[in-house]
């Protein structure tokens, strides 16, 4: 299934919090070779995980991490604004209405929809919180799964050529892109939303009992 859940509510789960950054260490170290910071405990970590940024998660039925996005408004810090802003000529993207979407991450055992789901995720979370835009980086190899997906962005800024280019992109929401998500996804146009319901309502509860 797929949950929300901001920084300040991983706690509350903890298996899928500490699979999340285990997966995230695999993907960005250890199989992609990126030069990312892994602590003691095997996870990978940066300081935008330590700004309470939503993360779109998908849970596995044992309670275990298959596959997570993250998402920070780009009206305060965020990745582009910080290291790619060559990308965008210098501009700079400040807009409460516009969420960057950083660290797409697969588990090693994910079914092939995961990434399907978490596409449906994001578009999700741009319905359920009124958003304009998403905005995101990205490199040649995701250029096919998007378009697979069915939801390519508009590219706004490139640099480099061939398989060492590197995008910023711009995703837009509507439930017709949402449906056919889900037809990707395998998951019902209501259960999509339900999932998402329940996610913000179960956080409300459950902050409102550690208040």
């Amino acid at each position: 299934m797929l949950r929300y859940l901001f920084s300040n509510e991983l706690n509350h789960h903890p298996k899928l919090r500490d699979s999340m950054f285990q997966d995230r260490a695999d993907q960005f170290h250890t199989r992609l070779g990126w030069d990312v910071s892994i602590d003691d405990h095997g996870e990978e970590r940066d300081e935008y995980d330590a700004m309470n940024p939503l993360y779109v998660i998908w849970e596995e039925p044992d309670g275990s991490h298959g596959g997570s996005m993250r998402f920070l408004p780009t009206s305060g810090p965020n990745m582009l604004d910080d290291h790619f802003r060559n990308l965008l000529d210098g501009a700079r993207i400040r807009n409460s209405q516009i969420w960057e979407c950083t660290r797409f991450c697969l588990a090693r055992n994910a079914a092939p929809q995961v990434s399907a789901a978490l596409m449906l995720g994001g578009c999700e979370v741009g319905l359920g919180f009124d958003l304009t835009f998403s905005i995101g980086v990205f490199d040649a190899r995701m250029v096919r799964i998007y378009r697979r997906l069915g939801w390519s962005p508009l590219v706004v800024g490139t640099q480099g050529e061939g398989r060492e280019a590197i995008s910023a992109g711009l995703w837009s929401f509507s439930e017709s892109r949402a449906e056919t998500l889900c037809e990707k996804a395998g998951i019902p146009r209501a259960q999509s939303r339900l999932w998402f319901h329940l996610s913000r309502h179960q956080a409300r509860i459950e902050l409102a009992h550690t208040a």
